[in-house]
Protein backbone atom coordinates (compact mmCIF):
# COMPACT_ATOMS: atom_id res chain seq x y z
CA UNK A 1 0.00 0.00 0.00
CA UNK A 2 1.30 3.30 -1.36
CA UNK A 3 2.00 5.88 1.96
CA UNK A 4 0.59 9.34 1.45
CA UNK A 5 3.13 11.50 3.01
CA UNK A 6 1.25 15.05 3.92
CA UNK A 7 3.33 17.76 4.68
CA UNK A 8 2.10 20.71 6.65
CA UNK A 9 3.75 24.58 6.50
CA UNK A 10 3.48 25.72 10.05
CA UNK A 11 2.56 29.54 9.85
CA UNK A 12 5.88 31.89 10.47
CA UNK A 13 5.31 34.23 13.33
CA UNK A 14 5.86 37.87 12.08
CA UNK A 15 8.19 39.70 14.31
CA UNK A 16 6.58 42.50 16.32
CA UNK A 17 6.60 45.79 15.19
CA UNK A 18 9.26 48.12 17.07
CA UNK A 19 7.78 50.34 19.16
CA UNK A 20 8.47 53.79 17.37
CA UNK A 21 11.30 55.84 18.90
CA UNK A 22 9.09 59.00 20.37
CA UNK A 23 6.33 56.25 21.77
CA UNK A 24 9.04 54.25 23.63
CA UNK A 25 10.91 57.52 25.11
CA UNK A 26 7.05 59.07 26.20
CA UNK A 27 6.41 55.45 28.08
CA UNK A 28 9.95 56.29 29.79
CA UNK A 29 9.22 59.31 31.01
CA UNK A 30 5.57 58.50 32.15
CA UNK A 31 6.69 57.82 35.81
CA UNK A 32 9.21 60.77 36.07
CA UNK A 33 6.17 63.00 34.27
CA UNK A 34 3.88 61.30 37.68
CA UNK A 35 6.43 61.84 40.67
CA UNK A 36 7.29 65.53 39.45
CA UNK A 37 3.24 65.93 39.78
CA UNK A 38 3.01 64.55 43.27
CA UNK A 39 6.50 66.99 43.86
CA UNK A 40 4.68 69.99 42.32
CA UNK A 41 1.26 69.50 44.78
CA UNK A 42 3.91 68.79 48.00
CA UNK A 43 5.58 72.11 47.87
CA UNK A 44 2.29 74.22 46.91
CA UNK A 45 1.26 72.41 50.13
CA UNK A 46 4.78 73.32 51.69
CA UNK A 47 5.20 77.34 50.69
CA UNK A 48 1.74 78.09 50.76
CA UNK A 49 1.90 81.18 52.38
CA UNK A 50 -1.50 83.03 51.95
CA UNK A 51 -5.01 81.96 52.22
CA UNK A 52 -6.35 82.44 49.42
CA UNK A 53 -4.09 80.06 47.33
CA UNK A 54 -5.85 77.14 49.71
CA UNK A 55 -9.87 78.72 50.07
CA UNK A 56 -12.10 77.28 52.99
CA UNK A 57 -15.25 75.78 51.85
CA UNK A 58 -16.36 77.62 55.61
CA UNK A 59 -15.35 81.23 54.71
CA UNK A 60 -18.85 83.48 54.35
CA UNK A 61 -20.24 80.88 56.96
CA UNK A 62 -20.88 79.93 60.41
CA UNK A 63 -18.34 78.03 62.31
CA UNK A 64 -18.85 74.50 63.31
CA UNK A 65 -19.88 73.53 66.70
CA UNK A 66 -17.61 72.74 69.64
CA UNK A 67 -16.93 72.51 72.61
CA UNK A 68 -12.63 72.10 73.77
CA UNK A 69 -11.72 71.82 76.93
CA UNK A 70 -9.10 74.25 78.30
CA UNK A 71 -4.82 73.09 79.04
CA UNK A 72 -4.94 71.70 82.00
CA UNK A 73 -2.57 72.96 84.48
CA UNK A 74 -2.45 76.64 82.05
CA UNK A 75 -3.45 79.50 84.28
CA UNK A 76 -6.01 81.39 81.75
CA UNK A 77 -6.27 78.47 79.20
CA UNK A 78 -10.52 78.36 79.99
CA UNK A 79 -11.16 76.13 76.69
CA UNK A 80 -13.16 77.92 74.33
CA UNK A 81 -16.09 77.04 71.91
CA UNK A 82 -18.34 78.30 68.92
CA UNK A 83 -20.52 80.01 71.51
CA UNK A 84 -17.46 82.64 72.52
CA UNK A 85 -16.62 83.17 68.48
CA UNK A 86 -20.37 84.53 68.46
CA UNK A 87 -19.58 87.71 71.21
CA UNK A 88 -20.10 90.22 69.08
CA UNK A 89 -16.59 91.28 68.55
CA UNK A 90 -13.78 89.75 65.74
CA UNK A 91 -11.90 86.59 67.12
CA UNK A 92 -8.48 85.66 65.81
CA UNK A 93 -8.14 81.91 66.49
CA UNK A 94 -4.50 80.43 65.64
CA UNK A 95 -4.15 76.73 65.77
CA UNK A 96 -0.66 75.66 66.64
CA UNK A 97 0.97 72.61 68.50
CA UNK A 98 4.30 72.80 70.50
CA UNK A 99 5.62 69.90 68.06
CA UNK A 100 5.16 72.30 65.30
CA UNK A 101 8.36 74.19 64.25
CA UNK A 102 6.56 77.08 61.85
CA UNK A 103 4.26 77.66 64.57
CA UNK A 104 7.56 78.28 66.93
CA UNK A 105 8.88 80.36 64.14
CA UNK A 106 5.41 82.85 64.41
CA UNK A 107 5.09 82.70 67.78
CA UNK A 108 6.64 86.23 68.19
CA UNK A 109 4.49 87.94 65.68
CA UNK A 110 1.60 86.24 67.73
CA UNK A 111 2.96 88.15 71.31
CA UNK A 112 2.75 91.29 68.48
CA UNK A 113 -0.42 91.18 68.02
CA UNK A 114 -1.68 90.11 71.11
CA UNK A 115 -0.36 93.31 72.37
CA UNK A 116 -1.39 95.48 69.51
CA UNK A 117 -3.58 98.12 70.57
CA UNK A 118 -4.73 98.85 67.74
CA UNK A 119 -6.72 95.35 68.02
CA UNK A 120 -7.55 96.02 71.57
CA UNK A 121 -9.45 99.21 70.02
CA UNK A 122 -11.60 97.27 67.94
CA UNK A 123 -12.19 94.66 70.64
CA UNK A 124 -10.79 92.43 68.79
CA UNK A 125 -9.18 88.97 70.26
CA UNK A 126 -6.61 86.07 69.97
CA UNK A 127 -7.28 82.53 70.99
CA UNK A 128 -5.48 79.25 70.50
CA UNK A 129 -6.11 75.79 69.54
CA UNK A 130 -4.02 73.59 70.14
CA UNK A 131 -3.90 71.01 67.65
CA UNK A 132 -2.83 67.15 68.43
CA UNK A 133 -0.70 68.01 71.92
CA UNK A 134 -0.11 67.22 75.36
CA UNK A 135 -0.75 70.05 77.97
CA UNK A 136 3.16 69.24 79.29
CA UNK A 137 3.98 70.18 76.18
CA UNK A 138 1.60 73.19 75.89
CA UNK A 139 2.62 74.56 78.80
CA UNK A 140 6.45 74.28 78.26
CA UNK A 141 5.93 76.10 74.85
CA UNK A 142 4.10 79.10 76.20
CA UNK A 143 6.03 79.11 79.55
CA UNK A 144 9.38 79.77 77.57
CA UNK A 145 8.01 81.71 74.78
CA UNK A 146 4.91 83.41 76.81
CA UNK A 147 1.32 83.16 75.92
CA UNK A 148 -0.33 85.81 73.54
CA UNK A 149 -3.90 83.58 73.55
CA UNK A 150 -6.72 85.37 75.61
CA UNK A 151 -7.79 81.94 75.97
CA UNK A 152 -6.90 78.07 74.27
CA UNK A 153 -9.10 75.26 73.94
CA UNK A 154 -7.25 71.82 73.98
CA UNK A 155 -7.94 69.34 70.72
CA UNK A 156 -6.27 66.27 71.42
CA UNK A 157 -7.45 63.86 68.82
CA UNK A 158 -7.49 67.18 65.75
CA UNK A 159 -11.55 66.91 65.53
CA UNK A 160 -12.39 70.63 65.88
CA UNK A 161 -9.59 71.19 63.92
CA UNK A 162 -11.02 68.85 60.85
CA UNK A 163 -14.32 70.29 61.19
CA UNK A 164 -12.79 73.82 60.49
CA UNK A 165 -11.51 72.79 57.09
CA UNK A 166 -7.31 73.10 58.96
CA UNK A 167 -4.83 71.34 56.33
CA UNK A 168 -1.89 71.55 58.80
CA UNK A 169 -0.17 73.53 61.34
CA UNK A 170 -0.01 76.62 61.82
CA UNK A 171 -3.47 78.51 60.37
CA UNK A 172 -5.01 81.01 61.49
CA UNK A 173 -9.05 81.80 60.85
CA UNK A 174 -10.19 85.89 61.26
CA UNK A 175 -13.58 85.22 62.73
CA UNK A 176 -16.62 87.80 62.73
CA UNK A 177 -18.81 88.91 66.29
CA UNK A 178 -21.49 86.72 64.27
CA UNK A 179 -19.41 83.76 64.41
CA UNK A 180 -19.24 83.44 60.76
CA UNK A 181 -15.73 82.93 58.89
CA UNK A 182 -14.16 86.30 57.13
CA UNK A 183 -10.69 84.63 56.40
CA UNK A 184 -8.31 82.09 56.43
CA UNK A 185 -4.31 82.11 56.52
CA UNK A 186 -1.87 79.15 55.67
CA UNK A 187 1.43 78.52 57.00
CA UNK A 188 3.31 80.81 59.52
CA UNK A 189 2.75 84.20 60.03
CA UNK A 190 5.45 87.18 60.08
CA UNK A 191 5.41 90.72 61.06
CA UNK A 192 5.23 91.43 57.29
CA UNK A 193 2.30 88.92 56.21
CA UNK A 194 0.62 89.92 59.50
CA UNK A 195 0.50 93.97 58.15
CA UNK A 196 0.17 93.15 54.68
CA UNK A 197 -2.15 90.59 55.09
CA UNK A 198 -4.01 89.98 58.05
CA UNK A 199 -4.76 93.24 59.83
CA UNK A 200 -6.18 94.35 56.83
CA UNK A 201 -9.02 91.61 56.62
CA UNK A 202 -9.43 91.95 60.58
CA UNK A 203 -10.57 95.76 60.13
CA UNK A 204 -12.24 94.63 57.19
CA UNK A 205 -13.80 92.11 59.26
CA UNK A 206 -14.65 94.49 62.02
CA UNK A 207 -15.69 96.91 59.76
CA UNK A 208 -13.40 99.13 60.73
CA UNK A 209 -12.56 102.51 57.59
CA UNK A 210 -8.65 102.20 58.96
Amino acid sequence: MAHIHMTTTEPKLQPAAPVPAKRRSLLVFLPLLFFGAIAALFLLRLFAGDASRLPSALIGREVPAFTLAGVEGLPGANGLSDADLRQGHVTIVNVFASWCVPCREEHPTLMGIAGDQKLKDLGVRLVGLAYKDTPANVRELLGADGDPYATIGADPNGRAAIDLGVYGVPETFIIRGDGTVAYRFVGPLSDESYAATLLPEIKKAAGANS
